[in-house]
């Protein structure tokens, strides 16, 4: 077992079958820090994630099976959000766009007050650590096109057709 060293939060992590593949979560001192799926853009290294356990996740839990059962559209989660301070200004506006909606790039940087800034708005959002809760997949191309997701093009097209109800019921592909 690795002790963190001072000042160092505990993590700690689980991994849990989602519609949308394995999801590995991750807390640190007990708060939600990451969620990331299998061979997702942006994953941090496995040894980061701390010691297997379950015992932090489950709210988080609770929370992502009422989701996919279309009983939960808004998480109610502490979150620990760790990115420079442009990284969590987008989160938090992520946390904003309502369930089955979508933002373009571009909306998201002329709320932040940085009109052309809708690349590095792109950039944050792709390194957004807690997937589907805080959710960049409801961040779409000027043109609506679905550009880019650390998740891949799949998922994020899945999830945004499960919140808009036009999900075909296919299994899982991941």
């Amino acid at each position: 077992m690795t002790t963190p060293s001072p000042g160092t939060p505990a993590r700690r992590h689980t991994v849990v079958d989602s519609p949308y593949g394995p999801l590995t979560l991750v807390a640190a001192d007990g708060v939600l820090c990451g969620i990331y799926m299998t061979q997702q853009r942006h994953r941090p290294p496995e040894e980061s994630f701390g010691e297997p356990d379950p015992r932090p996740f489950t709210e988080t839990i609770r929370q992502l099976d009422a989701y996919y059962a279309g009983e939960l559209r808004v998480f109610d989660l502490p979150l620990r959000l760790d990115g420079t301070p442009f990284q969590r200004d987008v989160w938090a506006l992520l946390q904003e766009i309502p369930y089955g909606e979508t933002r373009s790039y571009g909306e998201l940087a002329e709320q932040l007050g940085k009109p052309g800034a809708s690349r590095a708005v792109g950039l944050a959002n792709g390194k957004n650590p807690v997937s589907i809760i805080v959710p960049c997949h409801r961040v779409v191309g000027a043109s609506g096109s679905l550009t880019g997701y650390g998740g891949g093009l799949e998922r994020k097209q899945r999830l945004l057709a499960f919140e808009s109800g036009t999900a075909v019921d296919t299994p899982a592909l991941f």
